[in-house]
């Protein structure tokens, strides 16, 4: 596995030959379909068997080129509006090549990457207003920092007994938590996980802008408790996976204040909206929260995987998940030095760079540039709905408050020829919008994340909308 002096210069030569074919592949984005299916007759290539013997890089390189990097789901593609998947960027990508080669464990001991990942903490502490005893950590994405909220929660309603004797020996009343019923799925997941269970989960009614009803929620913490249970969180979100929407964040915190409720924010991607100025109102309340999921693979750009956790109280976290081993010895001088370590802070001890990338497209583009950004993928929505609502054979389904937008080709039995134009979208390859279903109503959904996404890509998503659906459904309703 060593390299031989002599087959450095071979190596460098085929590297540079890969590296500039993911440079070709992202210049020319626009060439490509958004999404192809693999074909059928390519499927065999995924069925051989593990190789014994070694081959050569550039071999293995083309079957790369061959059968992986076409059929990807196509998220870097600006006609890709499907899933809030951010697009990524060049720098990002060369990054995370940098720290493949670091192939640094992020989980401790006394070394560069540990103080990067401690000046990010302080940079998002600074975004959010969150005191300096703040802490925070990277993690695989929203629904492992939702998780990690979750835990925390518990332990500050349990106290620190909770660890050695369990849920069964701490809650003298069942726990519960609330959220709207747009969450995000992982919320009920996180309550799973925890070992409260999905019913632990009281989802509450949405207003006409989607966002949490905070008097029906007010009525069901008043109810719960009259019934004998125990509310300990409460669940904000900023940016609902179906239309976008942003809870009234201030509201629920000082309910939460109020009510000694742990107030927790699952911002996935509207978070990070606190970078732009003409964003940042729709997130007031967030700097009140108890902790915060988000990430950076999403708004940010930052290749995948990059979320991240931001809890108001250091101390709490640490309580959470530091665990004493021999092995984890702590100096206070040497390579084991530099306590506490990111282990501390959450389930993994062994962690990769992932800050590195997200300093990287950080320091380069700023942070004023990537609120821009978010900005006008926000203006990008409104002037979607403009075209849709210019159409009369399409139909807005929700309001649009930041990104995200809902709508369908008008026609009879509308369900299901939504559902099939979808199918004939994916398939052409010319835009790639998701779905979802609003008061029962399919919808198609765009969500506008990737900052290569410009007029032109909606244009061309309404005229292949109208194209399929004719060809569906001639006469409307």
């Amino acid at each position: 596995m060593t390299l031989d002096p002599a087959d450095w210069s071979a190596f460098r030569q085929q590297a540079h030959r890969m590296l500039d074919d993911m440079l070709d592949y992202l210049e020319h984005l626009r060439q490509r379909p958004t999404w192809q299916p693999l074909p059928v007759t390519k499927g065999s290539f995924f069925r051989q068997a593990s190789p014994q013997e070694p081959q050569e890089l550039s071999q293995v390189h083309q079957e790369f080129m061959d059968y992986i990097l076409p059929y990807t789901i196509g998220n870097p593609h600006p006609g890709f509006m499907g899933w809030v998947h951010g697009g990524g960027t060049p720098v990002g990508m060369l990054a995370e090549m940098l720290a493949g080669g670091l192939n640094v464990n992020a989980g401790g001991r006394h070394q560069a990457p540990i103080q990067l990942e401690r000046q990010l903490l302080s940079w998002i502490r600074h975004w959010f207003e969150f005191p300096p005893q703040a802490s925070g950590l990277f993690v695989t994405g929203t629904s492992m920092a939702n998780l990690i909220g979750v835990w925390i929660a518990q332990r500050a309603r349990l106290g620190p007994t909770l660890r050695q004797q369990g849920l069964a020996a701490q809650a003298q009343r069942p726990l519960i938590a609330y959220a709207s019923a747009g969450a995000h799925g992982c919320i009920a997941q996180a309550l799973d996980l925890s070992g409260l269970g999905t019913q632990a989960l009281h989802l509450i009614p949405m207003n006409d802008q989607y966002q949490m009803d905070t008097d029906a929620l007010r009525a069901r913490v008043q109810a719960d408790r009259a019934a004998g249970l125990e509310p300990f969180l409460v669940v904000g979100t900023a940016g609902s996976v179906d239309v976008g929407a942003v809870d009234d964040l201030a509201d629920l915190a000082s309910f939460c204040r109020a009510q000694e409720l742990w107030f927790h924010v699952d911002g996935a991607y509207g978070a990070l909206g606190c970078l732009s100025p003409q964003l940042a109102p729709y997130l007031a309340g967030i700097q009140q929260a108890d902790s915060i999921a988000f990430d950076f693979h999403k708004w940010g750009q930052v290749p995948y995987d990059a979320g991240f956790i931001l809890v108001r109280e250091d101390t709490l976290q640490r309580q959470t998940f530091a665990t004493p081993a021999a092995y984890l010895r702590r100096d206070t001088r040497g390579a084991a030095a530099g306590s506490p370590w990111p282990c501390d802070y959450g389930p993994d001890l062994s962690r990769g760079f992932r800050a590195l990338k997200t300093w990287f497209t950080l320091k380069v583009y700023g942070t004023r540039a990537l609120g821009e950004m978010m900005a006008n993928t926000c203006t990008l929505a409104q002037q979607l709905g403009a075209l849709i609502s210019a159409h009369p054979r399409l139909e807005l389904l929700a309001p649009i408050t930041l990104n995200i937008v809902c709508f369908r080709f008008r026609c009879p039995d509308p369900n299901t020829v939504n559902a099939q134009l979808l199918m004939e979208l994916h398939e052409s390859g010319l835009a790639l919008p998701s779905s979802t279903t609003l008061q029962g109503q399919f919808a198609l959904r765009a969500a506008i994340v990737n900052h290569r996404t410009t007029l032109q890509d909606l244009e061309t998503l309404v005229a292949a909308v109208l194209h399929f659906g004719m060809l569906l459904a001639p006469e409307p309703n």
